[in-house]
């Protein structure tokens, strides 16, 4: 373990790099605003951040910094940001009040709710930006185990669920997921993903074009397989336009093309799998030239994509967004991973490789050389079913597009009260407009967000969270999925105050609130979690605490805080911690806030079989919920696009993430704009020229948006960006609202998903585009029923929380892992 600790500040700067004069200082804070968690160098005078660039000695993102990182200042400071709590009077009026008065709220909201026995009638729904901050971390875990609730949503399932879902049934763990091992390949396969704007997602990759860019230096080869010419497109060798949702028959053809030219080579990993033949088998129909048609890719091609990737020395496959939000989801993220399985490439280095978190669970040992793992509990799906449409569960969650019918439908079981946690599905979800008629039938809601957004508009209570500056960052989501291992702790650089309590402390005051003891102190939730893994932990005969005095190990845990306690407990604990004196590494708070740039875990190592929880102990590469779904992909073999419509895909901007950054000036403007990009040929079929307004229409609704005429959408594909239609009234979201945009997902009715992961399919549907008529009174850029959309008034409404995933021995968190995908938070 190499450790990068040198700082560029004077020699009075704290262990954090900060200084102690209040006039202007600078300290160093890891970003929060998307998943690169690039290392900022923040510059504060008189308590405001006036300056973030990056942190040239920071050991992941050596001084990388995108737009986003650059605004933290605007961001931080945004004066549309809640700072006092907010609760709903007896005239239907949110009005600021006071902390204590406000958990009150909550205490009576929730408990006369939860009084009549029905754990299943309060929900819970977590959006993008909880896996952002430590405490959206650490706490819902708890919080769902005291609800007990199968009502249980986050925005996985309108962006990366189908991945989770791929990976339990090939590894037994939904959070193993391989990311590639960008700086050592020598080709790589992106498909439905735009990293150069995103920054990556499901893989942390600091920089992520000057990798790529270091790829092709070094001789290596990119492939891009996208609809539409992205950034990350015109970086590459190859560019594969293929027609939306279509993506997984082209992989299939890419198998199949494997086994019939004799190119599967499974190398070291061999022993290791079962499934192949399975495999085989699947794959035998769909040729390249069966799959042509309908991928709108030559036989040709699909099968130079098939042996570029089977000859190259290393190589690695990357999904994401794109691959996702499509109707064969869990197929398309299922046959990445066979990919690479089936040309040697998953789990080596230059491949698809699994990092290790400094939280992890300490590794199992490596089984015997030739021996698969020990069997483990494996990965079960639709343990149980909404109650009013039957959708499945999927890793505990239960499918957002059903959160409106749970709420509205009578009888037993009904959702009669929602808790968000950083989040806006009424932008992010299907059919915005129902979800929103929904929420005014809750009997009570509460959010916790720094904002009136267009979903937290509707709550009885919101408790907003202290600024950025003013909070801890450790990122347990990420550092799970980087494409190096590496370890980073920043503190606030600025110290909250009095009146202003950081998210953690909110999270912890909600939980006490549900025990019936509000006035507990916030840190006995922390205290009750240590105790509890401290407890397991010895108790375990592998664990390097075996046997010793929890409440004594306790003792020695260091921190200014209950989550600073919990954050040494884990590190001692994970794969590279000093384990209170008998574990292999040396890794604690103590040695981290030592190296306030991070500390250098190295590269990606080979993790198989050791990793694997399947029942058999091997990677199961043909898991029976995958053979049972891959008829339907037959099926859309035979499938023909009707005359006069055209396939919509959603895309990304460097300056965006999702809704929740649309209130920042500095990221506003420029090609950062919500128009509908359309082919010139399509354009001129339709008449319609650049800047027109366009009719856009889809199952769910209509809605009119200026055109954007260019040739980096293929025809017959038209492109919308998702997370805007900031238009509703009753927000406080100023800049947003000036250029609201329109909320792309009002088009879908929420009843196209992929039915094993419950994603709500918003890339690759059907619409009708028409130039508008000129007796249309309505504005462009507006939905045809936001126009006279009244506020919903004192309604509160939540999802259901359904049952934790089992904490880790050492205590890490386990959310559901969040990205900076499609869904809006």
């Amino acid at each position: 373990m190499t450790a990068t600790g040198t700082s560029d500040e004077s020699a009075e700067a704290t262990p954090n790099g900060s200084h102690p004069h209040e006039d202007s200082r600078t300290g160093l804070r890891i970003c929060p605003l998307c998943e690169a968690t690039c290392g900022l160098e923040i510059t504060v005078e008189a308590g405001r951040v006036t300056r973030a660039r990056g942190d040239r000695d920071d050991v992941f993102s050596q001084g990388f910094v995108c737009p986003k990182g650059a605004s933290f200042g605007q961001l931080d400071s945004d004066p549309d940001r809640l700072t006092r709590p907010l609760v709903r009077d007896a005239d239907g009026e949110l009005k600021e009040t006071g902390w204590d008065e406000a958990f009150a709220a909550v205490a009576a909201g929730l408990g006369g709710v939860l009084a009549a026995g029905e754990r299943d009638a309060v929900a819970v729904y977590l959006g993008n930006p909880n896996v952002h901050t430590m405490a959206g971390a650490l706490y819902p875990p708890q919080l769902l185990g005291a609800l007990g609730t199968r009502n249980f949503y986050t925005a996985s399932t309108l962006d990366q669920m189908p991945k989770h879902v791929s990976c339990g049934l090939l590894y037994g763990d939904p959070q193993a997921i391989p990311v590639p091992d960008v700086d050592r390949t020598d080709h790589l396969l992106i498909i439905g993903a735009n990293p150069v704007e995103s920054n990556g997602s499901l893989a942390t990759v600091p920089d992520f074009p000057g990798r790529l860019k270091r790829l092709r230096r070094r001789g290596g080869r990119l492939t891009v397989i996208d609809p539409r010419r992205t950034r990350t497109a015109r970086l590459a060798d190859r560019h594969v336009a293929v027609r939306p949702g279509s993506d997984a028959l082209l992989l299939m053809a890419m198998v199949h093309v494997l086994f019939e030219e004799g190119l599967t080579d499974t190398g070291e990993l061999g022993p290791h799998l079962t499934g192949v033949d399975e495999v085989r088998d699947l794959a035998r129909e769909f040729s390249p030239e069966a799959v042509q048609d309908a991928c709108d890719v030559s036989a040709a091609e699909i099968r130079a994509l098939a042996r570029e990737l089977a000859t190259a020395r290393s190589a690695a496959v990357y999904g994401r967004v794109g691959s996702s939000t499509v109707e064969f989801g869990t197929l398309t993220n299922w046959l990445v991973d066979v990919l690479s399985a089936l040309t040697g490439n998953l789990d080596r280095p230059g491949g698809s490789m699994f990092p290790l978190s400094a939280t992890a669970r300490a590794p199992r040992p490596a089984p015997e050389p030739g021996r698969p793992a020990a069997p483990g509990r494996g990965f079960a799906l639709g343990r149980w079913r909404s109650r009013v449409s039957g959708r499945p569960e999927a890793k505990s969650e239960l499918p957002v597009v059903v959160l409106a019918e749970e709420i509205t439908t009578p009888g037993e079981g009904r959702v009669r009260a929602l808790i968000t946690l950083a989040g806006n599905p009424v932008l992010s979800a299907p059919d915005g407009e129902g979800l929103e008629k929904a929420l005014a039938d809750l009997e009570f809601m509460v959010s916790v967000d720094p904002y009136l957004n267009e979903t937290t508009r509707h709550a009885d209570v919101v408790l907003p969270p202290a600024r950025p500056s003013r909070t801890p960052h450790f990122d347990f989501a990420f550092n799970a999925l980087p494409v190096r291992n590496q370890v980073r702790y920043t503190r606030a650089v600025v110290e909250p105050g009095e009146d202003e309590p950081g998210e953690a402390e909110i999270l912890a005051r909600l939980l006490l609130a549900l025990a019936g003891t509000p006035d507990a102190p916030p840190g006995t939730v922390d205290e009750a979690v240590i105790s509890r893994t401290l407890g397991k932990a010895v108790a375990d005969p592998g664990s390097p605490v075996h046997g010793q005095d929890p409440g004594q190990l306790a003792e020695r845990l260091t921190g200014r805080d209950g989550v600073e306690r919990r954050l040494d407990m884990m590190l001692r604990l994970g794969p590279y911690g000093e384990g209170f004196g008998a574990g292999p590494g040396e890794l604690s708070l103590e040695k981290l806030l030592a190296h306030p740039h991070g500390i250098d875990l190295g590269p990606l190592r080979p993790r198989l079989p050791g990793l694997l929880r399947t029942r058999s102990g091997t990677v199961e590469l043909c898991p029976e919920p995958i053979r049972a779904d891959v008829p339907r992909l037959r099926a859309a073999l035979r499938r023909r696009t009707e005359d006069g419509e055209l396939v919509l895909v959603g895309r990304r901007h460097l300056r965006s993430n999702n809704s929740w950054m649309h209130n920042v000036p500095a990221l506003r403007g420029g090609s950062n704009r919500c128009t509908l990009q359309m082919h010139p040929h399509d354009a001129a079929r339709l008449g319609l020229a650049d800047g027109d307004s366009a009719r856009i229409t889809g199952d769910g609704g209509a809605l009119t948006a200026p055109v954007e005429v260019t040739d980096a959408v293929r025809s017959g594909v038209v492109s919308l960006p998702h997370g805007w239609g900031h238009d509703r009234p009753g927000t406080r979201m100023r800049v947003a609202a000036d250029d609201p945009g329109v909320n792309v997902n009002q088009l879908l009715d929420g009843t196209l998903v992929d039915p094993l992961s419950g994603t709500a399919v918003l890339n690759g549907f059907p619409v009708r585009v028409a130039a508008l008529d000129p007796s249309d009174v309505e504005q462009v850029g507006v939905g045809p029923s936001d126009l006279n959309l009244a506020d919903a008034g004192p309604a509160a409404g939540a999802p259901g929380a359904g049952p934790s995933e089992a904490a880790p021995s050492n205590g890490t968190a386990v959310p559901p892992v969040r990205t900076t995908g499609t869904g809006s938070g």
